[in-house]
């Protein structure tokens, strides 16, 4: 037998066996993915503030209250959202306490020219839970 035909079909041989084992020069790139991050969902204030009693009470009094006939929180009725009250004042003391006198003696002319009427019957300790609450509301 010839040695050149004997090593030029050796080198056919194990080329072939090499490409058929993946060895050959197939140039196809392997795809990696990786995952899209998950988008985190915006707590709501319910679940921010499920265990902060000045929000639980706050709210359990507003509802209870006839509040919601002029106020919501996202949205303007008669009286403004109570985001927009969060957003204008800072919880401090001082601005809770005025902001609580209102609530029971009543005022005109902050947020325009509807009066918000007194609440007599409401005392100044729950009206200062209802303004906290309210200023939780900030975004």
């Amino acid at each position: 037998m010839n040695f050149s035909k004997l090593a030029g079909a050796s080198v056919i041989a194990l080329a072939g066996m090499a490409y058929a084992c993946g060895g050959g020069s197939d140039t196809k790139t392997e795809e990696t993915t990786t995952a899209a991050p998950v988008p985190q969902k915006e707590l709501s204030f319910d679940e921010m503030y499920k265990d902060n009693p000045d929000y639980v009470n706050g709210l359990a009094l507003v509802k209870e209250s006839d509040c919601p006939s002029c106020h919501m929180v996202e949205r303007k009725i008669v009286g403004p959202a109570y985001k927009d009250v969060a957003a204008k004042y800072e919880s401090t003391d001082e601005n809770i306490q005025t902001l609580a006198t209102n609530v029971v003696n009543g005022n005109s002319g902050v947020w325009g020219q509807v009066p918000m009427p007194a609440h007599p019957g409401l005392s100044e300790e729950d009206a200062q839970k209802m303004v906290k609450y309210i200023l939780m509301l900030k975004k």
